[in-house]
């Protein structure tokens, strides 16, 4: 409602005004109405039924072709002027405008009904003191909702209360994990910020019972998130539909346009002008032909009164630019869009890019940017859900200097080693695999070792388990890392059973035993660790601390060194194989150094001044001399072929860049694992500074690393491009670089690295890195990134992604590809192609893309040359008639050429042909390097075009005109006629047509030689029915041209000529080529002899990632949030207040610690300190 007013307010030329305050009462609709918010609805098609034809037909007519065909018909209306009828023009031209209504009409058909299925989504709105069920499309702010579990989030809520114990509601989003701490009422009054993008930002008051409390992100659920084992919670919208976060980040959609089709408008626009400049040569001939020798003409052709040479030569201008209007065909546009949508449909049909898991088949949603497909030069991924599967598994482990596991990571398939069996344990998890029985007999022979391993993986950790039924226990874990090693305690006896903030529960080896829990020292960025104090039923005290494995061995007791030299080994290993680590140790206590410690620690907490500096160095204190059991590998297991992929993608010289929501060593374990970031790379830059300046002096210290002669200014080509060259481009020259280097970078860093004045500075640096990964980044800045590469690098950029936080970058870059995968379809359906798996990527580049983008460049190139061939033969031929405009061909010639004559080879040519199958693209990925050059079609191109088409129509007039001059029959009778010599020259130029395609063509089948054979077939049948005597007799001023094909083609020496024509319009281009091949083959070249030579390629077998010893090792592999040990130990939970506590070891509730709020999602200002990689 809200949004309509505005727009008819709009309209009616009255400002909306700007809101700088959301004011809104729970479940008061007349209230909230009043101001008239956005309601639930969203939109994302173009057209109405109403402004569908007048919106489609001005994007039609802003094509410069079409509206040069409208004037055309229009010029053709004029009888003085046009020698061909009007709708000769207007029947393509209606053909073509039809259509492209058409598919654009199903285009936005298909956003409408993608719209409607997300309008029309059920929800249940609490209306007058009862549940009812809403359409999506009809929720307004302020109405109270209930989600349950596994519901999308309907728009941006204030959590009021869930149906958790502690009311923790996790919330699965890439950027946004939301958690509340409040059973508020279902009344109040919220005031809160206005509409904005900042997903990690959110300031307002609720106004309850007299009583104000603050709100901030931990309690607002997001649009676009999922509800996750959470049975229901209740929220109140503060944000509908355009206005939610989530439709704010989306960006605007636009009208994508291949770098193919631009070029194509500034070619159409030269070739106007050089129209123009033919038809003005034309015109001036006229004009001294009809000075010199027209006054001798008209004693039998009288001119028109009024009518003398000035007039004359001006009306044989429009009258050439209608018969040399060939130069650009309406058959083109037709031609374009037919090979786009069969292309289109290789892609659809494609089995090779059938995910039968999902029974999900690969998606062209668009039809108009396949060719681009084939010049990518930037990839910018999401990493969860798209280059990972977000499954965690526990793989590998090192237990007092024993390595297990082995045996799945030397064969890498379950297939081949047997799965231990854990039904010995009632409690286990019946999905938990692992492949090593040793570890099993250890742990159930007594190993003190093991078992205290595993009991500090049941009890070191914020997990909140959930037993509906006896047995049956579901972990609800804030990341998916320590889920992985709670479950694998749990499968090797030692289950994690239940919680309270003070006191956990365990099953050890089919013993229940009750842990008391004294202390939780929290987890944050900098301290890469968390441990926990417990006390045994036997009264000892336990310190258990697990963490990155640097920062635990800085930490261990002098004894442990021998153990330390030999984990370090395994955990090289396990690094080398991509997985992710983390180091278990341990300390007992000391009752008395216990009680004096909390002495300490409260006074600390309690202390005005130097509060943090004074706890983290009680930590520290107290985390030392530890005894180290061992080290975990976790596996963030990839998708099918993710390395592979990746590594083919780099032969291809194609850059991939990752933007990812998720905190920087999760990043870099993945960056390992995809063979991104390698151990052979010189350097690895990391860029975590905190303010503008600190991030260019890391940016510039790394460029001059890497290219100690790099200037302080970029190298900047200014030009201009688009149509009539008003579009001014910039573009930043690539840096030579010797050797890899690789970048990581922080999200905070990035926001002053993307402002103005240090975005050349970025750019620069990222381009000269072969891998680019970008951390914590929110779903703008990834748009922002992809369009600085497009604006200062004029590359093909393409995104890929699967959540809805991958929206803006995939709408921002040329070609956005969505991932169907857990995480809803919005990126899908906002994308131009869709498929299941990332490993499809480089099928639809390498393969698809690559033949895409080769037939559609020799599709123009035969167009235009067969067309300007075609015309320039009239143009010689003006010299010969006196610049009447009279055309040198039959008028049903020139009228069946494009449509019937050499459409169907050209299509041929255009839908099957592929310089090597799709084995050999996969075997030579640098087949694909030269679409990124624009060496197949280019300005270069186009004029090698034109100067062939003017050699081949110099040799397709003369030699035919030659050879019949004062030639007669062998009956001695004269042939030497306009329409003989007519027949002979279209004649040629369609068998010398056919003969080029066939030059051209690279890969047959029957298809193409039913099409090339059948269209001459076909010239053949129809001229001689055309010029027979019953067309004559039954249409006589339409088929003037009687028994020219019989009298003409039964003579020798016309086909000799056909012949002689043929040879020296091809016989030059022949050894043109086979001189180019010998003294400057190409890739293509180079490969096309090769598979002349060798078998067949086997397909690519999936092997496993290469061992490498590496001596990089992860960090804290977890994906966790500071704060989470408040939640587990604070009593406040239980008692349902609105207030959160801050890191408290203790359960102390008198500390004014306790009144400290962490903060998961921090603006730029106040980030204090961001993690470095160890």
């Amino acid at each position: 409602m809200g949004s309509v007013a505005s727009y008819f307010g709009q309209l009616c030329g009255g400002e909306e005004k700007k809101e700088e305050e959301r004011h809104l009462r729970a479940n008061d609709r007349p209230f909230n109405l009043s101001y008239n918010y956005a309601n639930n609805a969203i939109k994302t098609s173009k057209y109405n039924i109403f402004s569908f034809l007048p919106c489609n037909l001005f994007e039609q007519f802003r094509r410069l072709a079409n509206a040069y065909f409208l004037f055309l018909m229009l010029l053709q209306l004029i009888p003085q002027v046009s020698s061909l009828s009007w709708f000769t023009t207007a029947v393509p031209l209606i053909l073509v405008l039809s259509m492209t209504a058409v598919k654009d009409a199903s285009d936005d058909i298909n956003r409408h009904k993608s719209d409607n299925q997300v309008n029309n989504r059920i929800v249940n709105v609490l209306i007058d003191g009862e549940l009812r069920k809403e359409k999506w499309k009809n929720v307004q702010v302020g109405d109270i909702i209930k989600l349950e579990n596994n519901q999308f989030v309907t728009a941006d809520l204030l959590l009021l209360s869930s149906s958790e114990p502690l009311n923790l509601c996790v919330c699965v989003c890439v950027c946004v994990s939301c958690t509340a701490d409040a059973n508020l009422s279902l009344s109040g009054e919220v005031r809160c910020e206005p509409p904005n993008n900042r997903l990690d930002k959110f300031k307002g008051t609720l106004t309850l019972d007299g009583q104000t409390y603050s709100l901030d992100n931990d309690k607002v659920l997001l649009r676009g998130c999922t509800l996750r084992n959470t049975e229901w919670c209740f929220g109140v919208v503060v944000f509908g539909g355009p206005d939610t976060k989530l439709m704010q980040n989306s960006g605007k959609t636009t009208f994508k346009r291949t770098s193919i089709d631009h070029l194509m408008n500034v070619l159409v626009l030269c070739i106007f002008g050089f129209l123009a400049s033919m038809c003005t040569v034309l015109a001036i001939g006229n004009g001294i032909w009809e000075v010199r020798e027209g006054s001798v003409f008209t004693v039998f052709l009288p001119r028109d009164e009024g009518v003398n040479a000035a007039l004359s030569s001006f009306l044989s201008f429009w009258s050439y630019v209608i018969i040399l209007n060939t130069v650009v065909p309406i058959s083109l546009y037709v031609s374009v869009e037919i090979i786009r949508l069969g292309n289109s449909f290789y892609i659809d049909w494609d089995r090779k890019m059938y995910y039968p898991k999902n029974d999900t088949p690969a998606q062209a949603r668009t039809t108009t940017l396949n060719e681009e497909l084939g010049q990518i030069k930037y990839i910018f991924s999401d990493k969860t859900g798209t280059l990972t599967q977000n499954i965690m598994t526990f793989n590998r482990c090192s237990i007092n200097g024993k390595a297990y596991g082995e045996q799945l990571c030397l064969y890498k398939n379950y297939g081949k080693t047997e799965r231990v069996d854990f039904s010995w344990n009632r409690l286990a998890d019946p999905k938990f695999m692992f492949h090593d029985y040793s570890l099993v007999e250890t742990v159930r022979e007594g190993n003190l070792e093991a078992q205290a391993f595993f009991r500090l993986l049941a009890l070191c950790h914020t997990v909140m388990p959930e037993e509906k039924k006896e047995g049956e226990l579901y972990y609800q874990a804030q990341s998916p890392d320590e889920g992985a090693l709670v479950t694998a305690a749990r499968n090797f006896g030692f289950v994690f059973r239940s919680r309270t903030p003070e006191t956990i529960t365990a099953v050890e080896m089919d013993r229940s035993v009750t842990y008391e829990l004294l202390a939780v020292l929290d987890f944050n960025n900098v301290r890469k660790r968390m441990s926990v104090i417990v006390r045994s039923p036997e009264g000892k005290v336990t310190l258990f601390c697990k963490g990155a494995d640097t920062i635990i061995f800085e930490r261990l007791h002098p004894s442990c060194n021998k153990l330390k030299e030999i984990t370090i080994g395994h955990l090289n290993e396990y690094a080398g194989d991509g997985l992710r680590t983390l180091a278990l140790a341990y300390k007992d206590l000391d009752e008395r150094y216990l009680e004096d410690w909390k002495q300490r620690h409260h006074e600390a907490s309690t202390a005005m001044e130097g509060r943090e500096e004074r706890l983290d160095e009680l930590y520290e204190e107290i985390e030392k001399d530890l005894l180290l059991l061992g080290a975990t590998a976790v596996e963030d297991k990839l998708q099918d072929g993710v390395p592979q992929t990746i590594e083919q993608l780099a032969k291809a010289d194609i850059k991939i860049w990752v933007l990812t929501g998720d905190k920087q060593e999760t990043a870099e374990n993945i960056g390992y694992s995809c063979n991104m970031l390698r151990e052979e790379m010189r350097d690895i830059f990391v860029v975590a500074a905190n303010t503008a300046e600190g991030v260019k002096e890391e940016l510039q210290n790394a460029r001059r690393k890497m290219c100690p002669d790099s200037v302080d200014e970029p190298s900047v080509i200014k030009a201009r491009a688009g149509l009539f060259w008003l579009q001014r481009t910039e573009t930043v020259q690539d840096e030579k670089v010797d050797g890899d280097y690789g970048l990581v970078i922080n999200g905070h860093s990035l926001a002053f690295a993307l402002e103005k004045n240090l975005q050349m500075e970025l750019l620069r640096t990222a381009c000269m890195c072969q891998t680019v990964i970008c951390c914590r980044v929110t779903p703008l800045q990834k748009a922002q990134v992809v369009q600085l590469v497009k604006k200062y690098k004029q590359a093909v950029t393409l995104a890929i992604g699967d959540g809805a936080n991958d929206v803006s970058m995939i709408k921002a870059a040329h070609i956005g590809v969505g991932i169907s995968g857990q995480e809803g379809m919005q990126a899908v359906l906002s994308s131009d192609y869709s498929f299941a798996q990332f490993r499809y990527l480089q099928r639809l580049l390498l393969v698809h893309g690559r033949w895409s983008y080769l037939r559609m460049c020799k599709f123009l190139r035969y167009f235009f040359y067969k067309n300007f061939t075609f015309t320039f033969v009239h143009f010689w031929y003006a010299f010969f008639c006196g610049f009447s405009a009279q055309t040198v061909y039959d008028e049903w010639f020139i009228t069946l050429y494009n449509l019937v004559y050499t459409a169907l080879p050209v299509l041929g040519l255009s839908l099957f042909d592929q310089d090597v199958n799709d084995r050999w693209s996969f075997q030579y990925p640098q087949l694909y390097t030269p679409g990124q050059l624009n060496l197949y079609f280019s300005k270069k191109a186009f004029v090698r075009c034109m100067l062939h088409s003017c050699y081949s129509s110099l040799i397709l007039f003369f030699i035919p005109w030659a050879a019949i001059y004062d030639t007669v029959r062998d009956d001695g009778k004269d042939i030497a006629d306009y329409q003989s010599f007519a027949l002979l020259a279209q004649t040629c130029l369609l068998v010398v047509m056919n003969v080029q395609l066939c030059l051209d063509t690279d890969y047959w089948t029957a298809v193409n030689q039913f099409f090339v054979w059948g269209s001459l077939a076909a010239y053949f049948a129809v001229t001689f029915t055309m010029y027979s005597n019953g067309m004559f007799l039954i249409f006589t001023s339409s088929f003037p041209f009687i028994g020219t094909a019989r009298n003409s083609l039964n003579q020798p020496n016309v086909w000799l000529t056909i012949f002689l024509t043929s040879l020296l319009c091809i016989l030059p281009v022949v050894a043109f080529r086979f001189i180019l091949i010998q003294l400057r083959p190409t890739i293509n070249d180079k490969v096309r002899h090769k598979v002349r030579k060798e078998a067949l390629p086997a397909p690519t077998p999936r092997r496993p990632p290469a061992r490498r010893i590496s001596t990089r090792r992860s960090g804290y592999a977890f994906s966790h949030s500071q704060g989470y040990g408040d939640l587990v130990t604070s009593r406040k939970f239980l008692q349902r207040l609105p207030l959160w506590s801050r890191q408290a070891p203790f359960t102390q509730t008198d500390s004014p610690l306790a009144q400290n709020q962490p903060q998961h999602y921090r603006t730029i200002a106040e980030e204090p300190e961001e993690s470095q990689s160890p």
